[in-house]
């Protein structure tokens, strides 16, 4: 599989490993049977793919106050990416958050999620997602199993995602489009920080949903 970063100055990705290590990454993805009818024009996706930072998001919302939702977003990760259309099962993702790159359009609240409170990212510089397997859920949809870590602590999630579509742009390049999300309690992950409202309520809520909105393109290798 390829690490591919964040920031990146040219649109094919440089240094890119041999499709072979893609397939051994995959190998280590728990195999979950499909359900019956998988599109098997899908097989022509297969490959590493390079996660297109302008057009993609890693982000979250969560409800304050109980009146109101807060939205940020990750501005700086890495990611391993590998996706098998014809076996949906051996398909991989791995995500390395910043946990210093919060981005909620607020520099005050930035800090405090940032901070010992939330995230403590002085102490826990990054988070993770790991996938441990993949399966067919439905008509373009995925569900993909793995572990998240926050604050050094693992724990199971479910990442639902999306097919989008697949195009040829105007520069040559093969793009694939992908949303997902899921909902955590923060709690789980030792994320404790709460202040009690007047009427009754947390100011923050412990549910988080988590998205993924993510434009990937083809890298040489997986041509």
């Amino acid at each position: 599989m390829n690490i591919f970063g964040r920031s990146f100055t040219s649109r094919r990705a440089e240094g890119s490993a041999a499709p072979g290590a893609a397939a051994q990454g995959a190998a280590g993805t728990a195999v979950l049977p499909d359900p019956a009818g998988h599109d098997p024009s899908m097989a022509a996706l297969s490959g590493a793919w390079m996660v297109d930072p302008a057009h993609s998001r890693i982000g979250f919302s969560v409800r304050h106050a109980m009146v109101t939702t807060v939205r940020g977003a990750f501005t700086e990760y890495q990611s391993r990416l590998y996706f098998d259309g014809e076996d949906p099962s051996r398909s991989s993702a791995e995500l390395v958050l910043a946990t210093a790159s919060v981005d909620t359009g607020v520099e005050q609240r930035d800090a405090h999620v940032m901070g010992r409170d939330f995230l403590n990212a002085s102490q826990y510089p990054r988070m993770t997602f790991k996938s441990t397997a993949v399966e067919l859920a439905g008509d373009d949809v995925y569900r993909m199993h793995g572990d998240l870590t926050i604050k050094d602590v693992a724990r199971p999630v479910v990442l639902e995602l999306t097919y989008i579509g697949f195009v040829t742009d105007a520069f040559g390049d093969e793009r694939v489009g992908f949303d997902g999300t899921t909902t955590i309690n923060r709690t789980d992950w030792g994320l404790m920080y709460n202040a009690r409202l007047a009427q009754g309520g947390n100011m923050v809520s412990e549910k988080v949903r988590l998205q993924f909105d993510i434009a990937a393109i083809r890298t040489p290798s997986g041509r």
